[in-house]
């Protein structure tokens, strides 16, 4: 990739539509443009951002390829930074291809994926963590994973981030002043006691940001759920109560379920990946073994289980055996079949002393009861103790995590390096390694190799 290219590709989904958009930036993109498009009325030079109606067409024979509108953007108030032209064509395969051929004889390259964004990033529109929220934004599921997107793109996450390397990089001057004069003992006291309260400072607040991981990345993945329980206690019924349609089929024979169903809800704007599984039961059935063990491998992988039992049959042992093997998991414990019970309250009260400390929701799948305070139950679960998407900075991101996890270590060996009073030229090292970690989440210290491989993730055209 070289910087002096111009470089072109479609921005819009393939397939048809109304309007499909041929992107270019670069030093030659305007050149380009005024090429290949001929303006309906008189145009000596177009301005800046406003858009011309004409038609594409081929500059070798002046023949029309496409009636569309363009609009040129002049340095630096664009999306890359770089001069840009956008043509709107109409939104199909030809006038798309065809346009973009042209720009592409005229002198540009096609562009690489994400290439759009990785100049943004390298003329210093963006930093690295706000160029990964453009594809997180492009790929969200719910309004909630959008709405993280958008904040990191708005740069939540970058300015608390700099925040704590601007004090680090504060501290790094003054235990290199110590270092480069060494006869003034009071330098290196100030040096250490400022290293002891910046530190702890920058450690209680990386701590926090690590805090956001878990339920910022259900909130922008999605949360795994998934629908576990005996045979026949109503764990199909659950999926298509949940889903509002008949999915999955329900009848009365046990093991009807031979494989795991997925299903995607949204539920108060939060995106749950719901599975429904086979009935967990010892079996000489060969298929439904193989059921079987798909649902205790979904159970291994879920963020949040449904545990559906049979309450007119009571808490069996069975049920008390598999929920063990729920460990410490998000769990719900679903007492289906509450219209079957005649002393409703004392048996509900069994449950719950049995599932204890879960949360049992009484409901009747076949009448519709408790669906809404399940759902209640399911957002309250999740995001028990945590604050929901807010005003504060959110990790989403797993590299993010893994950085941040080592800038906590690196200020951890930094405080415990001064308490111990080691040499300052060895906090330094500790510094710096604080230092690079969070350099990596904004771009500040980041590889090609590590570049490369993020923004090998876009689109082309973004």
């Amino acid at each position: 990739m070289l910087a002096e290219d111009t470089i072109a590709a479609i921005s819009t989904p393939p397939g048809e539509g109304g309007i499909g958009i041929v992107r270019m930036s670069g030093p030659a993109a305007f050149a380009i443009g005024k090429k290949i498009f001929s303006f309906a009325g008189t145009v000596i030079e177009p301005q800046s951002h406003r858009l011309y109606y004409g038609h594409v067409i081929d500059p070798e024979t002046g023949a029309h390829i496409d009636e569309a509108l363009i609009a040129f953007m002049r340095a630096p108030r664009t999306y890359t930074r770089e001069d840009v032209v956008e043509i709107n064509c109409h939104g199909g395969i030809m006038p798309l291809a065809k346009t973009l051929q042209t720009v592409l004889t005229c002198g540009a390259r096609l562009a690489e994926p994400g290439e759009f964004t990785q100049r943004a990033f390298l003329n210093g529109r963006i930093d690295l963590a706000q160029a990964e929220a453009v594809i997180q934004i492009i790929r969200a599921k719910s309004e909630t994973a959008m709405k993280l997107g958008l904040k990191q793109l708005q740069g939540r996450l970058s300015r608390e981030v700099k925040e704590l390397r601007r004090r680090l990089l504060a501290l790094l001057a003054r235990v290199e002043a110590s270092i480069d004069f060494p006869e003034h003992h009071d330098v290196e006291e100030v040096a250490r006691a400022e290293i002891l309260t910046q530190a702890k400072y920058c450690l209680e607040q990386t701590e926090m940001l690590l805090a956001t991981a878990t339920q910022g990345r259900i909130l922008r993945e999605g949360l795994k759920t998934a629908i576990i329980g005996l045979p026949n206690v109503g764990k199909s019924s659950l999926l298509n109560a949940l889903l509002r349609e008949q999915r999955a089929i329900v009848t009365a024979i046990p093991g009807t379920t031979r494989d795991v169903l997925e299903e995607n809800i949204n539920l108060g704007g939060v995106l749950l990946t719901v599975i429904d599984t086979a009935g967990i039961r010892a079996t000489e059935d060969e298929v439904e073994r193989l059921g079987v063990e798909r649902s205790r491998e979904a159970l291994a992988e879920a963020d949040l289980v449904l545990f559906v039992l049979d309450s007119s049959l009571g808490f069996r042992k069975e049920e008390g055996q598999l929920l063990a093997a729920v460990g410490e998991k998000p769990c719900i414990v679903v007492a289906n079949k509450t219209d079957l019970l005649t002393e409703k309250e004392a048996v509900l009260e069994e449950i719950a002393a049995k599932a204890a400390p879960r949360t049992v929701v009484p409901m009747s799948l076949l009448t519709g009861e408790g669906l809404d305070l399940l759902e209640k139950t399911i957002i309250d679960t999740v995001f028990a103790g945590a604050a929901t998407v807010g005003e504060g900075a959110m990790v989403t991101s797993i590299r993010h995590k893994n950085a941040l996890a080592r800038a906590k270590e690196a200020l951890e060996e930094l405080l415990a390096a001064t308490e111990a009073g080691m040499e300052i030229d060895l906090l330094a090292i500790d510094l710096t390694g604080a230092l690079e970690a969070l350099g990596e989440i904004t771009g500040e210290n980041v590889s090609s190799d590590l570049l490369q491989e993020i923004f090998s993730t876009f689109c082309i055209g973004k």
